[in-house]
């Protein structure tokens, strides 16, 4: 069974910076993409970051410039660099991993870290 850990969120003053890390563990035969979502309360959850199996990144207008994604050397670990946080980017962080098959892609969620920031 798949388990996705996540650490590293909490309260932090705007300007101030965070690093979220995310392990997964059991058994995934072919990591497609790695990421991070948020949520806000009363709001969809929303993508952050991605990086592909090949190093490609995407990231939400919103954090570019101020948030870095990376794989760790261990490829089942991502981290996400948050710096210059601003109350808006409060939430509930989720790690993400998309689990490439032969038929439809798995998608597996973390149970979520907090991050605060205030103003």
């Amino acid at each position: 069974q798949v388990q996705l850990v996540e650490s590293g969120g909490g309260l932090v003053q705007a300007g101030g910076s965070l690093r979220l890390s995310c392990a997964a563990s059991g058994s995934i035969s072919s990591i497609k993409t790695m990421g991070w979502y948020r949520q806000a309360p009363g709001r969809q959850r929303e993508l952050v970051a991605t990086v592909t199996d090949g190093g490609s990144t995407n990231y939400a207008d919103s954090v570019k410039g101020r948030f870095t994604i990376s794989r760790g050397n261990a490829k089942n670990t991502v981290y996400l660099q948050m710096n210059s946080l601003k109350p808006e980017d409060t939430a509930v962080y989720y790690c993400n991993v998309r689990e490439r098959r032969i038929g439809p892609d798995m998608l597996y969620w973390g149970q979520g870290t907090q991050v605060t920031v205030s103003s």
